[in-house]
């Protein structure tokens, strides 16, 4: 393996590693709200990626920087602790904790958008003439604008890759976990139960990872038509 390639893998891994942090602290985050203090007492709500790190040490740093190495993209995971007699009792709030995950990512996206917009009016970065998922803008030059524009265009598309494979309702992922904002408190709980059997874990991994590149795919041309308008990029 090249320099090259090792600088691409842990770049990608520091971004995976922020990233989850973030997302998960916001899960903990929104738990505290909604009354369960379990993660806050495990010192999650923090973006500080060491708690995160021994709850997952595996998930967090092993196989992400093991996948990273070996196939250039980082495939990892990450959990918050939470009170599941709370969550079903206050299915609804369980949900909006679920959520706040994946909208930790979006926040992430939106930002790195502004920035490659900043770059942009600065000088820094232009309208790439094809995108990928390292290529979501380009430099206007080379040096550090040339860095900065790999660093931010994987920023984009990695926690885009977490929003649309979290929001999938798909047990175990955050999506399933937010279907009781659209039932009745009695269906809530009662989907609850159902969901969470380990059965359908195993199988929901599978089938969402068998969806995820017809899902992702156009996602991410959406998601870099808003940034270019106009630019058509895909048609």
């Amino acid at each position: 393996m090249d320099s090259q390639a090792i600088y691409q893998a842990f770049l990608y891994y520091a971004v995976f590693l922020f990233s989850t942090t973030l997302h998960e602290a916001a899960h903990a985050w929104a738990a505290l709200r909604g009354g369960d203090p379990t993660a806050y007492l495990g010192g999650q709500v923090t973006l500080d990626p060491r708690p995160h790190i021994r709850r997952q040490p595996f998930g967090m740093v092993l196989l992400p920087v093991l996948t990273a190495l070996t196939s250039g993209w980082p495939m990892g995971f990450a959990s918050a602790p939470y009170d599941p007699i709370w969550a079903q009792r206050h299915p609804r709030r369980a949900a909006w904790m679920a959520l706040a995950g994946p909208a930790a990512n979006l926040m992430l996206v939106v930002v790195a958008g502004l920035l490659i917009r900043g770059g942009m009016l600065a000088g820094g970065f232009r309208e790439p003439t094809s995108v990928g998922f390292a290529q979501v803008t380009m430099a206007a030059g080379g040096g550090t604008w040339a860095a900065l524009a790999t660093i931010v265009s994987v920023l984009f598309s990695l926690n885009l890759v977490l929003l649309a494979l979290n929001i999938l309702p798909i047990p175990p992922l955050d999506g399933a976990s937010a279907v009781p904002l659209f039932l009745s408190a009695s269906a809530a709980q009662r989907y609850r139960a159902f969901v969470l059997q380990p059965m359908f874990g195993w199988v929901g991994i599978l089938i969402a990872w068998r969806l995820f590149d017809r899902v992702f795919h156009p996602v991410f041309l959406v998601a870099v038509n808003l940034l270019y308008p106009g630019a058509g990029f895909g048609r």
